[in-house]
């Protein structure tokens, strides 16, 4: 939802701010007043061209458009702010500014980015319906989205693309193999005298470790026995040992203990203590009695170490590297002694997912067909309903033939079709609005108020099924009057309960049933045109929907017949 609107030194505009709300939101005023400028600055915030540096408002030295949009529950949106590093907000401000010179800043919540990102953006909110290229419904590439999204075809189409995309998995696999071939090939001698090299020395990760212990062991044996010796000659096996002394310090204290009984307190810690001695002395003693002097071991280690760390060097710089490598150079080295074996069950698995996945699209497609009918005779019915009764809407659904040769396509009953993430379907709306016209492409109507009643009728089916949050309707109006134009004014209102609609009118009918209502309005300030606008009250609102009906002279009768139309 497009909260609130800044538009500053634009054209005529030296400065508004606008805020809207849910629902419909109505803009009227007088012919040249800027209704269409501020369409235009609103078209420039979404990613449109900028007509001339001219629209620079004189004197200034750029215009601003900017638009606070509430996006919170809006998952696409979190998507490309995330896929583009800019952090998420639930209120996001899109910012445009052109300097005198014709030079483009754009920004997404303060933060500088690409006109295409701006222009992406503005695609997942807003459908603009007027003389503009803002309008999803005319680029022909979404008209598939919206009839699967109108026949909830979201679980179908989930089914295909886990098809789709299995396919398109084996088909790289397969074309990368391909690729390869004379690499693989190539360096098959290299990685064969590698793979050698390393299973000769077979290294287990983390013996480096137990290596480099033993080996500081061996090298210090000679020093290890001269110390354990001393150590337990100190404490067990020479005159006045450590042991002996403790055995008569125990006799003393046994002694004082016949004399005060006090020093039975402290009998146990010292027995532990003698306790203690013996153990560290049975350890040393045991240790003493391991240690050996073998140089023959010595010298393996030192030769294991070095083809270790000959490895190393050589692949990677750790155990962990090396056998990282030997792990990839033994798949490399399987897969060429096995190239031709490979390539075909890739083959076999490829032919067998371009049948499912034809399977999978046929099914679309013909739900596709199913659906179409409807839309047909939905869009037809809601054309005559706003005043075009000669109208023929057809959904054309084609499918094209890959080409001889071709590597990339399904087969749908045997033959070979193109095809892409959606199907095989290539849909396209096609539309005439006179008795004796052939249908023509929708994107090739004559633009202006017959274009937008028509996208007003497509909305109006699609609505419950259509992501867009915001319509811009621009003199939906043009060349309907009476009867028709209190029509159209009903099917924007129901068209309003599933988005927020602002649009453009001339029309009482269309005016009286706003939720709010805008007039932009053009004054003279200090010798300059401004064009400016405002949120009117209810008694404003009734005035200005009289006026539509009668003109600058508001009579009582006009007063009344607002009133009526605004179900007052």
């Amino acid at each position: 939802m497009l909260k609130s609107l800044l538009v500053k030194d634009y054209a005529l505009i030296e400065q508004i701010e606008v805020e809207f709300g849910e629902g419909l939101n109505i803009i009227t005023g007088e012919t040249g007043a800027g209704k269409s400028i501020l369409i235009d600055a609103m078209s420039l915030l979404l990613g449109e061209r900028v007509p001339h540096s001219g629209m620079v408002r004189k004197g200034a030295a750029k215009s601003v458009v900017e638009g606070i949009f509430g996006v919170e529950n809006n998952k696409k949106i979190k998507r490309i702010l995330k896929e583009n590093d800019i952090e998420f907000q639930p209120e996001m401000i899109m910012r445009r500014e052109i300097s005198v010179k014709g030079s483009n800043r754009c920004f997404i919540n303060d933060t500088p980015v690409q006109l295409s990102l701006i222009k992406e953006t503005g695609n997942l909110l807003v459908d603009l319906h007027g003389q503009h290229e803002h309008q999803s419904l005319l680029r022909t590439e979404t008209h598939i989205e919206f009839l699967d999204e109108y026949g909830g075809l979201e679980e179908d189409l989930g089914k295909y693309k886990k098809d789709y995309d299995r396919l398109n998995q084996i088909s790289n696999e397969l074309l990368m193999l391909r690729e390869k071939e004379f690499s693989l090939k190539e360096k098959r001698d290299v990685y064969s005298y590698q793979i050698k090299e390393i299973d000769t020395v077979s290294p287990v990760e983390g013996e480096e470790d137990s290596l480099s212990e033993e080996l500081n062991i061996l090298e210090n044996s000679e020093r290890l026995l001269e110390l354990t010796s001393s150590i337990y000659g100190s404490l067990y096996d020479s005159e006045n040992s450590v042991n002996d002394r403790m055995g008569n310090i125990q006799n003393e204290l046994l002694e004082l203990i016949k004399i005060d009984k006090s020093f039975s307190s402290i009998k146990d810690d010292f027995d532990n203590s003698i306790a203690l001695i013996s153990e560290v002395s049975k350890f040393i003693r045991d240790y003493n009695s391991r240690i050996e002097m073998d140089p023959v071991r010595l010298e393996e280690i030192r030769e294991r170490l070095g083809a270790l760390n000959l490895l190393k060097k050589k692949f990677g710089g750790s155990i962990m590297s090396v056998l990282k490598h030997r792990k990839k150079i033994g798949d490399e080295f399987d897969l060429a002694e096995n190239y031709s074996e490979r390539i075909s069950g890739l083959e076999k698995q490829i032919e067998e997912h371009r049948k499912i996945c034809g399977n999978e699209a046929e099914k679309l497609s013909g739900k596709r067909k199913e659906i179409s009918a409807r839309v047909q005779k939905e869009v037809k019915e809601a054309l005559s309903y706003l005043g075009i009764p000669d109208s023929i809407f057809l959904v054309d659904i084609k499918h094209q033939q890959a080409e001889p040769g071709s590597a990339n396509y399904i087969l749908v009953k045997g033959k070979p079709f193109k095809f892409n993430s959606s199907g095989y379907d290539d849909v396209e709306f096609f539309i005439s609005t006179n008795l004796g016209e052939d249908p023509k492409p929708l994107a090739k109507v004559a633009s202006g108020g017959e274009v937008s009643r028509i996208m007003l009728a497509l909305k109006t089916i699609l609505a419950k099924s259509d992501k867009l949050p915001l319509l811009i309707f621009d003199e939906i109006d043009t060349g309907v009057s009476g009867r028709v134009a209190q029509k159209v004014g009903q099917s924007l209102k129901s068209l309003a309960s599933f988005h927020q609609i602002i649009s453009i009118t001339h029309l009482p009918q269309i005016a009286g049933l706003a939720d709010r209502h805008f007039a932009v309005e053009k004054n003279q300030v200090d010798d300059r045109v401004v064009s400016s606008i405002r949120k009117l009250k209810f008694e404003e609102r009734v005035k200005e929907v009289a006026k539509l009906m009668s003109g600058e002279k508001i009579t009582e009768a006009s007063i009344k017949g607002a009133r009526e139309l605004m179900g007052l």
